[in-house]
């Protein structure tokens, strides 16, 4: 079971055509953001700079589009074996920083709880489709 204090919780979805690139665009995107607060209460910090901790968590749902009917469709979703491959990557990735990076069980039912500060949520795709 993974659980971290300061840091960020991190859902990774993953797509059949994600690659190395992608998983480098997203980890350095999210060790770089400036989202903590300052000493003026500014959005200033990023995790290094606040001494955070990560906690990744697979999400295949992030996929899930519902722009037809009433069921989401995950067909755009990475097959499992791609996809915990991927997701071992780019821990691995964030590991080879230096961070400390804790993770959830790929695949399996977790229950998930979290105290956000802010609240702050923020969405990245390395596809930059949004």
């Amino acid at each position: 079971m993974g659980k971290i204090g300061k840091g960020l919780l991190l859902f990774l979805g993953v797509c059949d055509e994600d690659d190395q690139s992608d998983i480098s665009y997203l980890a350095d995107k999210v060790l770089g953001l400036r989202i903590f607060e300052d000493e003026n209460e500014k959005m200033n910090l990023s995790l290094e700079d606040v001494g955070g901790d990560i906690l990744v968590v697979s999400q295949f749902t992030l996929f899930g589009d519902c722009r037809k009917g009433k069921r989401p469709s995950f067909s755009t979703a990475g097959k499992p074996d791609y996809a915990e491959a991927m997701y071992e990557k780019f821990i691995a990735y964030i590991e080879e920083k230096g961070y400390k990076v804790q993770h959830g069980i790929f695949g399996a039912d977790m229950q998930v709880e979290l105290l956000n500060d802010g609240p702050v949520t923020l969405l990245l795709d390395s596809k930059k489709l949004f």
